[in-house]
């Protein structure tokens, strides 16, 4: 497999020293970067889109108007950083590696506020989604960087999909948002809000006889474990549709624009996608490249044993007459997900066994390339943990596991990203999967988030 390299923020971690770092990589098979978001730092210092923070750009004013909307104002500049940026893409371009710019719908739209609390002059009604302002973003970064391929979104509309509140959204609740973006394909919100109501009375309302008898019989018997009514179901569509019409409306808005601008996005793994409304399918239609996020870890955000294991207590907080057994086959019969040699709340906290790569991992992967149908526009994006997602470290063993099983499975690309920092034993396991081996040396490169031996001396 190709690994690619996610150059996250902040970005200045990466300018003063990027020759060396591209060096090492390149030998370690490295064949792309992700850059971004693209913001730098001012004097003052940087919490995450504060004040302090400062477009590493300058709008083109050209770009906004072919989409008939207003250019965000100038800002504060950093004219030395920017320099830096600049050549750190012209190093990669020159090693031919495929170049993204990483943003989402919420990191386009500042583009627009820069601190200054303006905003693209459209009514609602105008752009529902938000997909003209989005798309005008997406080329202002192409027009600002030419050395980019183009542009990967993160989460492109989706919806929400933990069963619990957490991260300020629940699945069965219907905030304004979510409101909104129903509204802006017609579906009929009273309707979706009767169809949530319906299957969160349910969720609250489920006995152990209900589950015992239900949860084992496929479709039929998890349509009547879930009573799932015509409201309900009704529900379930608008949110696909919420999502695809987001997705749709960007790929059009996207093509106005002469020129090749690569478009990227990233959904959670297949087994959450159909709560997400990220139809792999359909996202291949909008996207030149597809980027499931191979996130397993637990607790933290994002993570699938985080995830299933919020689900599963959530179950039993609300219905405390069932055991955990009844907990996980609950979350089977709506979600289709079983863990590998997990049988309790308590075997998730042991790790993972050897199954859950070969299996599951192995499963996801090849979801994901059947559903898109091309391997090309397929790069998992890969995380053990840890920061900005908060999750429990994975170890060098799971990143083997991981990145093993899906090549495996057909996958050939993959995107890593890490957490904060890139660690020896990381970095071990890629360039020996991927290129020649990382050999450690007193003066030679080092990963970021490793410590070189002379550290240690006195």
């Amino acid at each position: 497999m190709v690994p690619w390299i996610f150059v996250h923020n902040p970005l200045e971690r990466w300018l003063d020293d990027y020759p060396r770092i591209f060096d090492a990589w390149e030998t370690g098979g490295v064949g792309g970067i992700v850059v971004g978001r693209m913001w730098l730092r001012n004097e003052a210092g940087m919490p995450l889109w504060g004040d302090t923070l400062t477009p590493s750009f300058a709008a083109d004013p050209k770009v906004y108007a072919a989409f008939g909307i207003k250019p965000p104002p100038e800002t504060a500049r950093t004219p030395e950083r920017e320099k830096q940026l600049h050549a750190l893409l012209d190093n990669a371009a020159s090693r031919g590696w495929h170049i993204m710019i990483f943003d989402s719908r919420d990191g386009l739209r500042l583009l627009y506020q820069r601190g200054q609390g303006t905003t693209s002059g459209l009514a609602e009604e105008e752009d529902p989604f938000g997909a003209i302002e989005v798309a005008a973003g997406v080329h202002d970064l192409a027009s600002a960087y030419p050395q980019a391929h183009g542009v990967i979104l993160d989460q492109p509309g989706e919806t929400f999909y933990e069963l619990a509140f957490h991260r300020g959204q629940a699945l069965l609740e219907l905030d304004g948002r979510m409101r909104h973006r129903l509204e802006a394909i017609g579906a009929d919100v009273e309707r979706v809000a009767r169809g949530m109501a319906h299957l969160n009375e349910r969720f609250h309302n489920l006995t152990p006889d209900l589950v015992r008898y239900h949860a084992s019989g496929g479709m039929l018997g998890a349509l009547n474990l879930f009573d799932l009514n015509e409201d309900a179901l009704y529900w379930l569509r608008a949110r696909r549709e919420a999502a695809r019409g987001f997705m749709r409306a960007v790929h059009t808005q996207m093509q106005r624009l002469g020129g090749k601008v690569e478009l990227g996005g990233i959904p959670r793994t297949a087994a959450f996608s159909s709560l997400t409304g990220h139809e792999f399918g359909e996202m291949a239609e909008y996207f030149d490249y597809v980027c499931p996020k191979h996130y397993f870890w637990h607790r933290g955000n994002d993570g699938l044993y985080g995830t299933m294991a919020r689900w599963v207590q959530q179950v039993l907080d609300w219905n405390p007459t069932l055991l955990e057994a009844d907990g996980f086959a609950v979350v089977k019969a709506f979600l289709g997900l079983e863990l590998p040699g997990v049988q309790t709340l308590a075997d998730m906290e042991l790790g993972f066994p050897e199954e859950f790569y070969s299996e599951l991992v192995y499963n996801e992967t090849r979801r994901a390339l059947e559903a898109i149908g091309d391997v090309n526009k397929v790069i998992a994006w890969v995380s053990t943990g840890r920061r900005p997602h908060g999750g429990e470290p994975m170890t060098a063993r799971d990143l083997h596991g991981i990145l093993t099983a899906s090549e495996r499975a057909g996958l050939q690309r993959f995107l890593f990203q890490p957490d904060p920092d890139l660690s020896a034993p990381e970095w071990s396991v890629i360039s020996d999967l991927c290129g020649k081996r990382w050999h450690p040396s007193r003066d030679g490169y080092w990963p970021s988030d490793s410590s070189r031996p002379d550290a240690f001396s006195r």
